[in-house]
């Protein structure tokens, strides 16, 4: 929980720097985060005395409330850790999904219950959770899926498969949207939890051209949820799911844990090409494209903290996130792109001792980066959101 109020931030910064660097170990300055994937199953002593601290902070969900656990910040505050854990080379070690997307729709529908079941576990990092929505016959039209949810007097039972469960491998639970009736489309649509340490699920990791398994397959067969683990009404679950998306492209928009903004465009290319008299990089066209590209960023970066300022006034995200995403995804794959160019014949490579170990991971970033256009929502699928919610353009797709 948070030790400290609003007022004063100059104040609450010097707090801030001094628990940093008395917690913070120097052993991971400047390292990524990794408590995500397979290395959150084998953390170091670092690592987990790390994730530790800042689960009982709260901080690593700042603005949550302390009543489960999180910061208690305002939105200020928040950005005032964020900025110190920059200034000390540190990462923020809570994350995932529980963070990005369920944890904000449970406080929003959840009751007090289930706030106090599953928040905290979220807040500390100790309960990792997966997405149940697509399914092989049910992507961009999310609301035809069909896996079944049966009552059963004392608990409902599961039967169906999910596709591209992110981390479902490594999850102790799944929220999943189920079908409770198959009289109705959108209306018959339910929001449940699932345990995923039970004899009824089977996950079977997908890998992908960059060489990792990030995807599952999912199958439930006689899988049970617990009925106090329903959230919202019974056939209500759309408006719960839908509302989840939002707050899934809100942290998806957030964009530079994608292909990783650490290291300087500029740098790179002077370092892989040369520069000319006056010191700039040798490459004029190339240079006007990084940029470029430079700018986009900086520019999108400023747009997303002034968005979700005042998604905080507004009761949480809104539609304008399809327009963060499109613009995230398409110019950190534009950087990746420049990346590869600016690495030349060195940008190609795979394995072997001729190629750095950033050449390497270069080359998996930029194939793992096409799938963000993909995931959390099409780029189509977010480009018709727009259209609908904020340009208020008819669906001409009704005629036809």
């Amino acid at each position: 929980m948070a030790d400290f109020g609003g007022g004063d931030l100059d104040a609450f910064r010097s707090e801030a720097r001094a628990w940093i660097e008395a917690n913070f170990p120097a052993e991971l300055k400047g390292r990524p985060n990794a408590m995500i994937g397979e290395e959150r199953t084998n953390p170091s002593a670092a690592q987990e005395a790390w994730k530790k601290a800042m689960g009982d902070k709260g901080w690593g969900v700042p603005t949550w409330p302390a009543a489960y656990g999180g910061g208690g910040l305002s939105p200020a505050e928040a950005r005032v850790v964020q900025q110190e854990l920059g200034r000390a080379g540190a990462y923020n070690p809570i994350g995932g999904m529980g963070v990005m997307m369920f944890g904000p729709t449970l406080l929003e529908y959840g009751t007090e219950d289930q706030k106090k079941e599953h928040i905290p576990g979220i807040v500390k990092g100790d309960i990792w959770w997966c997405q149940g929505y697509s399914e092989p016959g049910a992507g961009s039209d999310l609301a035809a899926l069909q896996t079944r949810c049966e009552d059963k007097g004392d608990h409902y039972l599961i039967n169906g498969q999910k596709i591209w469960t992110s981390g479902a491998q490594y999850a102790d639970m799944c929220f999943c949207l189920v079908r409770t009736d198959t009289t109705k489309k959108h209306e018959g649509i339910s929001f449940v939890l699932i345990d995923m340490h039970q004899p009824g699920v089977e996950t079977r990791p997908i890998k992908l051209i960059n060489g990792t398994s990030p995807f599952c397959e999912t199958f439930f067969t006689d899988a049970r949820a617990e009925k106090k683990n329903l959230v919202g009404p019974l056939n209500g679950g759309w408006t719960i799911g839908k509302r989840l998306l939002q707050h899934e492209r809100s942290g998806l928009s957030g964009g530079g844990g994608m292909f990783g903004m650490g290291r300087s465009l500029d740098n790179m290319a002077k370092e892989y090409i040369g520069t000319d008299e006056a010191g700039r990089i040798a490459d004029a066209d190339l240079r006007a494209r990084i940029i470029q590209n430079d700018m986009d960023w900086r520019a999108f970066q400023q747009t997303a903290m002034r968005a979700m300022a005042e998604a905080k006034g507004n009761s949480g995200p809104s539609a304008a996130t399809s327009i963060m995403k499109n613009a995230a995804t398409s110019t950190l794959q534009t950087r990746a792109e420049l990346t590869l160019e600016i690495m030349g014949a060195q940008g190609l490579g795979w394995t072997g001792e001729e190629f750095s170990k950033e050449e390497k991971e270069a080359v998996r970033s930029w194939l793992g980066g096409k799938a963000t256009t993909i995931y959390g929502g099409s780029q189509e699928v977010q480009s018709n959101i727009i259209s609908k919610r904020i340009l208020g353009l008819p669906d001409l797709t009704q005629n036809h």
